[in-house]
């Protein structure tokens, strides 16, 4: 299997690649006024509007620095009603990718219920990298409105 790894600030986090559609440089966004800050804001993608969710506001509440490797991560988001939403993901350092087998991942003991989407531990040489479990990123229902815009059939 293999995975895309990005980071916030340090720390190093893996998304399946299957869920990736496509990695673009950092773009102009829209902001949006009165939402959670790690909504960073929204812009066109092909014709539609996306949502871009900063991750290293959201995991660690510093927002992604503006550098070179600060990437924007197109993924197929599932909602609820079975369909896939574009979303896009704001991170630092979105350079690699690594090969691995599903065993590779280790389930964590630790779990925090401010976020569930982490979740599973991979060992690479000398790093420990965690997982994004993209289906419950937004599993609270406080996150809903980030999921009501246009949904694109894949």
């Amino acid at each position: 299997m293999l995975i895309l790894l990005c980071y916030a600030g340090k720390d190093i986090y893996a998304l399946e690649s299957s869920q990736v559609i496509e990695v673009i440089p950092r773009v102009n966004l829209r902001k949006v006024q009165h939402v959670p800050e790690y909504l960073a804001g929204l812009f066109n993608y092909r014709r539609t509007i996306l949502p871009v969710i900063d991750l290293c506001h959201l995991i660690q509440g510093t927002p992604s620095r503006p550098i070179l490797s600060t990437r924007i991560i197109i993924v197929k988001y599932p909602i609820q009603n079975g369909s896939l939403q574009y979303l896009g993901l704001m991170a630092e350092r979105v350079t690699e990718t690594l090969n691995i087998s599903k065993s590779d991942i280790r389930t964590s003991s630790i779990r925090v219920d401010e976020a569930p989407y982490l979740n599973g531990t991979i060992l690479d040489d000398k790093r420990i990298i965690q997982c994004i479990q993209l289906e419950r990123l937004f599993s609270d229902e406080r996150h809903n409105f980030l999921l009501i815009g246009d949904e694109t059939q894949l």
